[in-house]
């Protein structure tokens, strides 16, 4: 999250604050997260065998069960990481199972930012957890989607960033101007270079007085099961690893790096 020098003494922060180097950084351990959200059968592990960088790794699994109708969550997150008119820098190496199947079209999630919006004066909609942006494979793709706006009448766009290959590590850094208006950008690194950026974009949701911040997720959202209400294929486990997180507000604190 960015933080001009003017304004640092005014916004005295619900949310993360600027620091000389990442404002946080994760090496793969189930430390340092503001907490775990692992739903139904799914689980979160941290592990050794699997990694990044040495030593450990953030092992994510998810199980489908047809007589189970809710979400599919193995995701850590980190809380207050920005609001809208903050920008930041934020990254994260991932690697599917060498056996996950990209034959079908249903998507599985990776990383998002959401806020409980259930007090928010406009919500007229009675809606709650609001994601702004979020990432995800779908066959053997990585998209990302902006939306934002009114919360009950918002917008949203979708855009492809590259091909992911099970079983190979792949590294990811979004930059984002977080913008209720049209004056948000994206801008997207896939395995280090540049894979999509767009600007004059709406790319959260209106909170004139910033009171909603955004949790920043990570790990395996089954989405595609509960939204869809049932599994395409007959892969009902699915797994994935997450390792070198970073927030911060340049490209290099967010950067996993080279392996």
């Amino acid at each position: 999250m960015y933080i001009s020098t003017s304004t640092v003494i005014a916004l005295l922060a619900p949310c993360i604050l600027v620091s000389a180097g990442p404002v946080f950084k994760n090496k793969g351990t189930t430390d340092g997260w503001d907490s775990t959200n692992h739903e139904h059968w799914g689980t979160v592990t941290q592990v050794k065998d699997e990694s990044y960088k040495p030593d450990s790794s953030l092992k994510m699994v998810q199980k489908y069960d047809s007589n189970y109708h809710n979400r599919y969550h193995s995701e850590v997150y980190k809380k207050d990481v920005y609001t809208v008119g903050d920008e930041g820098y934020y990254g994260f190496a991932f690697r599917l199972d060498p056996e996950w199947d990209t034959s079908h079209g249903q998507t599985y999630n990776i990383a998002q930012f959401i806020a409980d919006f259930s007090d928010h004066p406009d919500n007229s909609c009675k809606d709650t957890w609001l994601p702004s942006m979020m990432m995800w494979v779908e066959h053997d793709q990585l998209l990302i989607r902006r939306k934002g706006g009114d919360m009950c009448d918002s917008s949203q766009d979708k855009f492809t960033i590259g091909t992911v290959k099970p079983g190979t590590w792949h590294r990811v850094v979004l930059q984002a101007k977080w913008s209720s208006s049209n004056s948000g950008y994206y801008k997207v690194w896939f395995d280090g270079k540049e894979a999509m950026e767009r600007s004059n974009i709406v790319t959260t949701f209106k909170d004139e007085q910033k009171k909603f911040t955004f949790q920043f997720r990570t790990g395996l959202y089954a989405n595609g099961w509960h939204d869809d209400k049932h599994m395409e294929g007959n892969q009902g486990t699915r797994q994935l690893w997450i390792d070198e997180v970073g927030i911060g507000n340049k490209y290099e604190d967010a950067d996993p790096g080279e392996k």
